[in-house]
């Protein structure tokens, strides 16, 4: 049973850059490090429609969600992940 799946919504790639940006300045990343991005949709009761899961590919590695789509994310969505780390 798949319970997660990727969205078929299109993000611009602008956007993706910015969100991106916003990752590496607010969690003092640097930059030769890679970020993923996904946006996941959960049809699990309880689950939040759409979400986007943030991957820091360091060592170890380090994984973020947001509950809301790509397109939603604001500056302000990044700088909440370090008041729950």
């Amino acid at each position: 049973m798949d319970l997660f799946s990727r969205t078929d919504q299109q993000t611009n790639p602008e956007k993706i850059q910015q969100i991106k940006h916003w990752i590496y300045e607010v969690l003092e990343i640097n930059e030769k490090i890679s970020v993923s991005l996904s946006q996941l949709r959960c049809t699990e009761p309880g689950c939040p429609p759409i979400e986007t899961v943030i991957a820091i590919l360091d060592k170890p590695q380090r994984q973020y969600k947001i509950h809301k789509p790509i397109a939603e994310l604001e500056q302000i969505d990044i700088q909440n992940l370090l008041e729950k780390s």
